[in-house]
């Protein structure tokens, strides 16, 4: 190739399957190993859960805080130098974690795994493909979160498998050898080549053409009330993941039993979003904002339910529609931005909105934990919970898209 050549862009097929590839390690690496790595550290280090908890709570803070300089990054072009540095950065944490031997060099590494999430997990991978590739990225995006769904059914088998072969340090190191030599990698070979510049204004009388600033976007109701939404429903699931087998455990089910009732919230995430995909290739009359109204509506009705039955059927159902909710605000974030304030600027606005609700998240499971100590037990807690969702749900309904002028 000529020096003078810039190299050739990678197709919209194999971007969309490098970074879901990406997408499915990255989450079953970065988000859902540390639960496993839980009980090992504490009987080799002895360490206490609440010690290793605020290492976890640190990684989630730093995201959040992290985002907005993410989004920044992407919409200057980055995007390609943000996907493969952050596997990068992801891989070296690894490495760190898994020679901690004092507190301290625990909290180091998951600084950095927190960078890492900011600039690899979802929101970064969706600016990139808004950007690439403006007529198609709602099914890119669809598709990302079709295939990183399984990620947890990744990662709790392949690191107590890792953990049987190489304990868990080892295990620890060969994660973040994936992710350094691997992933990092396919990130800079699927976004290999120049990436698009900024799409022009259209008409200002045409809001759906507008391309609003971050500053613009700061100045709508539209804005404010997807954060709200976001960062609400943000809290609630980060606090039921951090509580749901306590609860099952109150509700008098044995460890069997829950893992019966809590297997399912994968698969009925995947089938979510595969409905979505489906229903999206057979009818292009289904709005985003239609598909939210209904996949926020199922949080509280999951919720209460789960405060309120003990059986197994009503608990089964419980899995599903928070399942399939769960999976499928992530689509709606993900599109609505772009469709409510433009391709320019999404991601500075995407890392405004989802760092203000990863700091909600990060908050949620000890903030839920401060609760319980004054509620009559986890039915309060869970109907609260219900009460939280159902204001995302409202806020949602009031954000409607706004009228940009350029």
């Amino acid at each position: 190739m000529p020096a003078n050549e810039a190299p050739p862009t990678r197709s919209y097929g194999a971007t969309v399957g490098a970074l879901a590839a990406g997408q499915l390690v990255c989450w079953a690496a970065l988000y859902y190993t540390f639960s496993s790595m839980v009980l090992p550290m504490q009987a080799s280090l002895g360490w206490g859960k609440p010690t290793l908890m605020g290492a976890f709570t640190l990684g989630l803070a730093v995201w959040g805080g992290a985002s907005y300089a993410t989004g920044a990054a992407i919409d200057r072009g980055h995007g390609r130098a943000v996907l493969t540095l952050g596997a990068a950065l992801g891989g070296i944490g690894f490495l760190v974690w898994s020679q901690a031997g004092a507190i301290g060099w625990l909290y180091v590494a998951w600084a950095l795994l927190g960078c890492a999430m900011a600039m690899t997990l979802y929101e970064p991978a969706f600016s990139v493909l808004i950007k690439r590739f403006p007529e198609r990225y709602g099914d890119g995006i669809t598709a990302l979160t079709l295939v990183g769904g399984f990620a947890s059914t990744l990662s709790f088998p392949a690191v107590a498998l890792l953990q049987s072969v190489l304990g868990w340090r080892g295990a620890l190191a060969a994660i973040g050898c994936v992710l350094l030599l691997l992933v990092a990698p396919l990130h800079a070979w699927a976004l290999r080549g120049p990436a698009p510049s900024a799409p022009a204004r259209r008409s200002a009388s045409s809001m759906a053409g507008a391309d609003a600033s971050l500053r613009q976007a700061l100045r709508e109701r539209a804005f404010w009330m997807l954060t709200l939404c976001f960062t609400l429903h943000a809290f609630v699931a980060a606090a039921l993941w951090a509580h749901i087998m306590p609860a099952l455990t109150a509700k008098g089910l044995s460890e069997a039993q829950s893992l019966a009732v809590v297997v399912w919230f994968g698969p009925a995430q995947v089938a979510g979003r595969f409905a979505y995909l489906i229903a999206q290739r057979t009818s292009r009359r289904i709005g985003m904002r239609a598909v939210g109204v209904a996949v926020l509506a199922m949080m509280p009705a999951a919720l209460a339910l789960f405060a309120l039955v003990d059986d197994t059927l009503g608990l089964l159902l419980f899995a599903l529609l928070f399942g399939i909710s769960n999976g499928l605000i992530t689509i709606v974030r993900g599109v609505l931005v772009p469709e409510f304030f433009g391709r320019a600027h999404v991601g500075r606005i995407g890392g405004a909105m989802s760092g203000i609700a990863l700091i909600s998240r990060a908050a949620a499971p000890l903030l839920t934990a401060w609760a319980l100590l004054w509620l009559s037990g986890y039915p309060a807690l869970l109907l609260a919970l219900a009460l939280l969702s159902g204001l995302a749900l409202l806020a949602f309904a009031f954000a409607r898209r706004p009228a940009i002028r350029a």
